[in-house]
């Protein structure tokens, strides 16, 4: 499988618009789309101007043919209006020859990842309240260590998770264009939910299992984190963030 991220910044108090139009063109368009399984569109519980569409497809080649359509590209001028303006600024000339300023739209960044492990397990989002919530990890990993992470993820991780309340999909997924960059993203049925999985100490099992994979930067800081009781592991080599879903839906494939 094959995961797209489109990360933009939007004007919060259009939240509701902006899950209108997800609802009713983008998933509908999205649906007729050849090799997407699923989309989603999440909010950052902390930042919440931050907001990211995923799409999941059976393919890297069906990914880029809906890219190379144009379609990508219709269904987000449709939200333009919605999103943070970048700090540049265009100047033009007005019909009647003034100097104009006008903002700049802020360009999302997309990225690409394929799917290590989790592959075989079909999501669902059908008839799913906005209540569920994303955990995303990012991490860092070391020179021919990806396969290994790979493996702990698949045969260890994955298997516990399946046992543990309010856990509905996860996978791992490797960048395709940043060296040596994983992302894995756990959905769970509620906020709580996913609150409990981390007082349990099974996160910070996982991290202890996986920890030899990772950068030696990225090591040191966790180390660091014992020592101030952080929850949350931040830096340039492994990033967790938490986001609310607002609009998603599965799609059914032969």
């Amino acid at each position: 499988m094959y995961l797209r991220l489109v990360q933009s910044r939007f004007k919060p108090e259009f939240l509701d618009r902006i899950k209108k139009i997800y609802d009713e063109k983008i998933l509908s368009a999205l649906q007729h789309t050849r090799g997407c399984l699923c989309a989603c569109l999440i909010q950052n519980e902390v930042e919440k101007d931050e907001g990211l569409s995923i799409t999941l497809w059976d393919s890297r080649q069906h990914a880029e043919d809906y890219v190379k359509s144009g379609l990508f590209r219709q269904l987000l001028d449709q939200l333009k209006p919605y999103l943070m303006d970048s700090s540049e600024w265009k100047i033009q000339l007005s019909e009647d020859l003034k100097l104009e300023y006008q903002p700049v739209p802020e360009e999302p960044t997309v990225s690409s990842y394929t799917t290590l492990a989790g592959k075989d397990r079909i999501i669902s989002l059908k008839n799913k309240t906005v209540q569920m919530h994303l955990r995303i990890l990012r991490i860092k990993v070391k020179e021919n260590k990806m396969d290994e992470l790979k493996l702990i993820y698949e045969q260890h991780i994955l298997p516990q998770l399946q046992s543990v309340e309010g856990f509905h999909y996860g996978h791992l997924s490797e960048n395709t264009e940043q060296s040596n960059e994983a992302i894995s993203f756990t959905l769970w049925q509620s906020k709580e939910d996913a609150e409990r999985y981390e007082a349990s100490g099974l996160y910070r099992d996982f991290m202890n299992q996986t920890k030899h994979t990772f950068s030696e930067l990225y090591q040191w800081k966790m180390t660091l984190d014992k020592s101030t009781h952080r929850k949350m592991v931040t830096s340039e080599d492994a990033e967790v963030v938490t986001y609310t879903l607002v609009s998603g839906r599965s799609f059914d494939r032969e």
